[in-house]
């Protein structure tokens, strides 16, 4: 059963964005899980309220992020729900047009999972530290909210390549196995070149690849205030404590944000060796909307058309009319100026307008495809959608008899029109025909024996965009990826670590020390690789000596196994 929590915004989810969301399934936390999000935080919280935008401070209080505990997705939505945002659960990555639609309703999704202890200080998969330390804090912030939203809006719309979604496949599957404790270095390494093989080949930047850049050199990795002294605001540096520090030295470039950023990859396996520095978060929308200018969702036309031809999947190309057309499109012919005058689907289609279906045009009705010309009228100043019943007799087309409709492209229709689908403002959208003939260059287009002709009407394809324009007549088409995330299988020492940690865990918020000191001595003996649960131990062990020994165990690690070095001494300077 669908959970909304209360929360007005999560409730509004449509159902082919509630096919991503899980159970949050709290009780699967770890002991030593918590003990991960306490460092991380109880760190980014230290070092963060210096170099952090002050919103994030801020939003800390207002979201209700805790230091102590991971948060329950239920707290969450009745914090967030007072700021008019939401919060859902989903299974790791998901497809961006997914990610950014959940951003246009005001819903943020948190990964389920957190990070191993292992990848504390970065992880190329996302996790609950990312997403609800990272992200949640910030959009206490209206105007950074704002931009969020209309970002979701935009992007959700951005057409993608046929290999974009090939390469967040692959990407997804990285993610996950490098999680998995279980999973052999070869594995990892067989799914890194196939990301590097896909990415070789992925020919022109689509839409989404470009629109995803400007997401992460701002939403994830963004600088705010001067080049000079510019402070953190995006989510993928705020829940890295090791990129969090470091992006701010002088090795790491800082370019004021403009529109050039779109043309600047990513490598979400490794730190950023530039970041861009807006100066506040007006400018974000400023330059969201210069992009948004390019897209085929704002420009249409053959270009428009061309990108969803090469995109093979579910697209939406509207008419000047209104008319919303949404399927997967194969073709489009062009006349000698090169422009488009006809276009073709290759799917079920469906018709709408204003983002609803028309009653009679669903998929089930157009179940074979779609096709129609685009242009005007032959010799006729009026365009045909805005023609009235008055203005069609003087071209000599009458409901129930026989008409014939030469366009300036060349194309001819010749039929008995049978109804004319206006929509509420009088526009004509659809012309219906029976005993049909549609030719173009000596070529048939549509013949009579193929049944009925529904012809939309509009001089312009005026917008291009991805998915359909009313989602919910494609609900039956399934968007959820191959492959779910891995739930670790524990070894019996593994599991007999997470009991001392939760010892640890209950003597703090018990304030009862009885138990600490055989703890340490079974700890020290049994997993002397482990040092976070010594950190937590040094913090509220009451006995010198053991508290002693502790500590020089923590610093002698620190020496000796240099990739603990900065994590301990991190630790110990929170303590100490």
């Amino acid at each position: 059963m669908y959970n909304d929590f209360g929360n007005i915004q999560v409730s509004g989810l449509p159902a082919h964005l509630r096919q991503f969301v899980v159970s949050q399934d709290y009780e699967d936390y770890t002991s030593v899980d918590h003990a991960v999000w306490r460092y991380v935080m109880r760190k980014n919280v230290d070092y963060l309220s210096k170099v952090a935008d002050d919103s994030y401070v801020d939003g800390l209080q207002k979201t209700g992020i805790t230091i102590d505990k991971i948060p329950n997705i239920q707290d969450m939505n009745d914090i967030l729900g007072k700021i008019g945002w939401g919060a859902v659960c989903v299974d790791g990555f998901i497809p961006p047009t997914a990610f950014m639609e959940f951003q246009a309703y005001k819903v943020l999704v948190i990964a389920a999972d957190i990070r191993q202890l292992e990848h504390i200080e970065y992880t190329p998969a996302p996790d609950i530290i990312h997403e609800a330390s990272g992200h949640a804090p910030i959009i206490a912030d209206p105007e950074y909210a704002e931009y969020l939203r209309l970002f979701g809006e935009i992007g959700s719309k951005a057409i993608s390549s046929a290999r974009d979604y090939e390469l967040y496949e692959a990407i997804r599957h990285l993610s996950i196995i490098k999680e998995d404790p279980n999973t052999l270095e070869v594995d990892i390494i067989e799914a890194e070149k196939k990301i590097n093989e896909i990415q070789i080949d992925m020919g022109p930047p689509s839409e989404m690849s470009l629109i995803r850049n400007l997401h992460w050199w701002t939403v994830e990795y963004g600088l705010i205030g001067s080049v000079e002294n510019p402070k953190i605001y995006g989510a993928g540096l705020l829940s890295s404590i090791g990129e969090s520090e470091s992006c701010l030295k002088s090795a790491v470039k800082k370019i004021p944000y403009n529109i050039e950023a779109v043309d600047v990859m990513f490598d979400i396996t490794e730190m950023q060796p530039q970041l861009f520095v807006t100066p506040n978060y007006r400018h974000l929308t400023k330059v969201l909307e210069e992009f948004a200018d390019s897209m085929a969702l704002r420009t249409g036309g053959l270009l428009g058309l061309k990108k969803v031809i090469e995109s093979k999947n579910t697209a939406t190309a509207e008419y000047s009319s209104g008319l919303q057309v949404s399927g997967t499109f194969s073709k489009v012919i062009t006349d000698d100026n090169d422009e488009p005058v006809y276009l073709i689907t290759s799917s079920p289609t469906a018709l709408a307008w204003q983002d609803k279906e028309l009653i009679g045009h669903g998929k089930s009705y157009h179940n074979h495809g779609f096709s129609s010309p685009i242009g005007k009228l032959k010799n006729v100043s009026t365009s045909l959608e805005n023609m009235r019943i008055d203005d069609l007799a003087k071209i000599g087309v009458f409901p129930g008899e026989k008409a014939k409709l030469e366009f300036e492209s060349g194309v001819l229709v010749e039929g008995v029109l049978s109804n004319i689908h206006r929509n509420r403002y009088g526009t004509n959208m659809i012309m219906t025909f029976i005993k049909c003939k549609v030719t173009y260059n000596g070529g048939v287009l549509f013949d009579p024996s193929w049944g009925i002709f529904d012809m939309a009407i509009g001089e312009k394809i005026i917008s291009v965009f991805s998915g359909p324009a009313d989602i919910s007549a494609f609900d039956d088409e399934q968007y959820l990826p191959k492959e779910s995330t891995h739930k670790i299988k524990y070894s019996a020492e593994r599991l007999r670590l997470h009991e001392l940690y939760q010892q640890v865990r209950d003597a703090r918020s018990n304030n009862d020390m009885t138990n600490i000191t055989s703890i340490w001595k079974e700890l020290k003996v049994q997993f002397p690789e482990d040092w976070l649960c010594a950190l937590e131990i040094l913090e509220i062990v009451q006995d010198d000596d053991v508290r002693k020994e502790v500590e020089m165990f923590l610093r002698n690690k620190s020496h000796s196994e240099k990739e603990y070095t900065k994590l301990i001494t991190d630790g110990l300077e929170l303590i100490i």
